[in-house]
């Protein structure tokens, strides 16, 4: 058994996200000791270990539980975890996408200037609103 201060550091999570996964469920109230201190087993490392590397790949909170879900019965088919992995890979790829055309719209601002004053800038007067 280890205390949250080892839990945190065994997995790289604050105490204060462990605290939070333990309110939301993701993670189950720890067992205590006769001192009544927090202990937490290995089980309690892997299953924060699963959830941390699923919010590292982007998953949200509502994913992580049901793919937690999913992982509890092993005798499952994982068409569900696939769609939910096929969902992810979307939004990855959207946000990719999003952030080319900001990389795009940079650089073309960026291009644009020829270093002269503020007043006409190209950079400052594309981020000022427009006039009425």
């Amino acid at each position: 058994m280890i205390t949250r201060g080892k839990l945190a550091k065994a997995t790289g999570t604050k105490i204060e996200t462990i605290r939070f996964y333990e309110k939301i469920g993701l993670l189950a109230p720890p067992e205590r000791t006769a001192g009544n201190y927090r202990a937490y087993g290995q089980d309690d490392v892997d299953r924060l270990s699963f959830v941390r590397r699923a919010r590292d790949l982007g998953f949200s909170l509502d994913q992580v539980r049901t793919l937690l879900d999913l992982a509890d019965d092993r005798s499952r088919s994982c068409c569900a975890v696939d769609e939910i992995a096929r969902t992810q890979l979307k939004a990855v790829e959207e946000k990719i996408a999003d952030l080319l055309a900001l990389k795009r719209e940079l650089s073309n601002l960026i291009e644009q200037c020829d270093q002269g004053t503020i007043a006409d800038c190209r950079i400052i007067g594309a981020l000022a609103p427009a006039e009425v």
